[in-house]
């Protein structure tokens, strides 16, 4: 029996509606970075399973477009006979569009998974771009699982810090200063912040994959499956209007007419635009306002993160000291730990943790030339050996009944090459020379991103990632709209604002190292920010040349494992407790 590969399917749908392609992205109506099994669309198509990407399928080629994280995993998991690897910013789409395609070539889309910015950039093209208006892997995708249906939850007010209706006035005031009817609002992050509600949709991302309308006069209807809201308080339940999913956008249409209806340029589905505009109503493109007002955190949500830190960073020197013993022994034995031993064993100590609820995101747990991939994730055909002859990096994070964490550490356990050692020492020293940086008030990431890059530019590296993210609060462990990159970031970091600081580096085949700490944004002295760690996990400083580092760098180690050996030493497990105060004792007596 043959059978049509998804490729050929998705093919044989163009020939018959007389279509030269069709765009289709790693993206789901909500843009959700992790998308759930039934939407991942490019991940069936392809075998390409990260985060982030897009394909461009046409009649005698396919190519797929991944940015810089995943050049090397794309390689390995897609049919390099059928699909070409291009880079998604520096080979954009539009560009190939224009140079590479026939003039007038007709580009499908579906008018859900794409964003207005997209939509201008590729209508710009001398493609055409042809709205379908049914869904094509409902046909060709013959057993795409079902839509997720997660169970939601309250986020009580003792943990979120302001009641939904307080923050639906805050809001609604904002559309009525504006002048503007009503707010679209398609990110699920900030639908869950807004009615202070949390889902199940998607594995480690607490959210509910649905939409919601807020008028300037604070009613808000809510477009969801009515299955999820079974176990939510009756009060919420008539503080809002329950709608199906698929009526967003008909109802789009229904309440166009003559209102000014707001739109988010880089998250709202275009099919939003055509329906407001074809019904008369006025779009008004700008930011979901809820997004940077959920970024600054209130007291309550602050507090909720330093806590689950604690426990995180607890369970982290439960994994860590195991780690210590387990690796040699058991390379000693001739049965070295694998990367899949150590993730596991890990998610035992985080469940140990009151409040633990699931991990926050996929752990990378990557032995030598595996750490090279920025996001892998171990399998059981990629399964490496953690010895003494290799950095083994773990990048993991927990969702906490309060709180979201996130850190990175690479470990040695054994003496590593002068090459390892200048490498480690150059993310080493980006990663301080950022988290101690005192920063004007207002200042944008873009500013503050060369901070952490500069020791590695000294030797003529670089790492193809962002520096630092924002994390939400028992939400997505990617939250913007703040972000310390290269690329202009148009938002200022401010006091209350929860980011990552990460730099790293990647020797593709060899090895990766990668340094993070989450970080709380506090006032300093007068017109001036700095970071304060919220992770409480020991730096490996092991395979450190302490000739690279000044005083202030010593000072900072010091002062921070002091830190992390008084708060977390009463709270970790008691075999673990003396390769605590081992690993963070002083090292300014050994330098010096």
């Amino acid at each position: 029996m043959t059978t049509t590969s998804p490729l050929n399917a998705l093919r044989n749908m163009l020939q018959a509606q007389n279509l030269d392609g069709m765009f289709v992205p790693r993206a789901d109506p909500f843009q959700s970075e992790y998308a759930a099994p039934h939407d991942d669309k490019l991940a069936w198509l392809t075998g390409f399973t990260g985060s982030a990407g897009h394909a461009l399928v046409l009649r005698d080629r396919a190519i797929i477009f991944v940015d810089g994280r995943y050049q090397v995993q794309v390689r390995q998991e897609v049919d390099l006979n059928e699909w070409e690897i291009r880079h998604l910013h520096d080979d954009p789409l539009a560009e190939v569009m224009d140079t590479e395609l026939p003039v007038g070539s007709r580009i499908a889309f579906e008018p859900l998974l794409m964003v207005n910015s997209q939509y201008e950039s590729l209508r710009a093209t001398h493609c055409k771009m042809v709205a379908l208006t049914e869904d094509p892997f409902n046909t060709i995708w013959t057993d795409r699982p079902a839509a997720p249906r997660g169970r939601i939850r309250e986020m009580p007010v003792e943990v979120s810090g302001e009641s939904s209706a307080s923050k639906r006035e805050r809001i609604a005031a904002l559309l009525a200063e504006k002048g503007v009817d009503y707010l679209a609002i398609s990110q699920p992050d900030n639908i869950a912040w807004l009615l202070n509600v949390r889902g199940a949709d998607i594995a480690m991302s607490p959210v509910v994959l649905s939409f919601a309308l807020l008028s300037h006069s604070g009613e808000l209807e809510w477009f969801v499956d009515s299955e999820k809201t079974t176990q939510l308080p009756s009060a919420l339940l008539e503080s809002v209007n329950l709608s199906p999913m698929e009526a967003f956008i008909p109802r789009c249409q229904q309440v166009a007419i003559g209102k000014r209806v707001t739109l988010d340029s880089d998250y709202s589905p275009v099919a939003a635009r055509f329906a407001v505009e074809k019904h008369g109503g006025e779009v008004v493109w700008q930011p979901d306002p809820i997004t940077f007002i959920k970024a600054k955190k209130n007291p309550v949500e602050l507090e909720g993160y330093r806590d689950s830190h604690r426990k995180d960073g607890a369970a982290w020197v439960n994994f860590l000291a195991w780690l210590a013993h387990e690796v040699p022994a058991r390379e000693a034995a001739g049965n070295p730990l694998t990367e899949l031993e150590a993730q596991a064993q890990q998610l035992l100590f985080r469940q140990q943790q009151d409040g633990f609820i699931e991990q926050s995101f996929g752990t990378i747990s990557a032995s030598a030339s595996n750490a090279a991939m920025c996001h892998y994730h171990s399998s059981e055909a990629t399964n490496a050996a953690i010895t003494s002859k290799n950095f083994y990096l773990n990048d993991s994070g927990g969702q906490y009944s309060n709180g979201t964490t996130d850190a990175t550490r690479t470990l040695a356990f054994g003496q590593q090459g002068p090459q390892q050692r200048l490498h480690y020492t150059a993310v080493l020293k980006g990663f301080l020379s950022l988290i101690t940086l005192q920063f004007p008030q207002g200042s944008h990431g873009h500013q503050l991103d060369a901070f952490a890059r500069r020791p590695l530019w000294e030797l003529g590296l670089d790492f193809d990632h962002g520096t630092g993210h924002g994390v939400g609060h028992q939400l997505m462990i990617h939250e913007g709209p703040q972000r310390i990159a290269k690329k202009v970031n148009p938002w200022p970091l401010t006091a209350g604002n929860i980011m990552t600081i990460e730099p790293g580096y990647y020797l593709a085949d060899q090895y990766g190292i990668r340094i993070e700490n989450q970080v709380e944004i506090v006032d300093a002295q007068p017109g001036f920010c700095r970071f304060a760690s919220l992770t409480l996990v020991p730096i490996d400083l092991s395979q450190v040349d302490w000739n690279l580092l000044n005083d202030q760098d010593v000072e900072w180690i010091d002062n921070y494992h002091q830190l992390v050996r008084e708060t977390l030493s009463p709270l970790v497990n008691s075999d673990a407790r003396p390769w605590l105060f081992e690993v963070t004792a002083p090292v300014r007596v050994q330098v010096n």
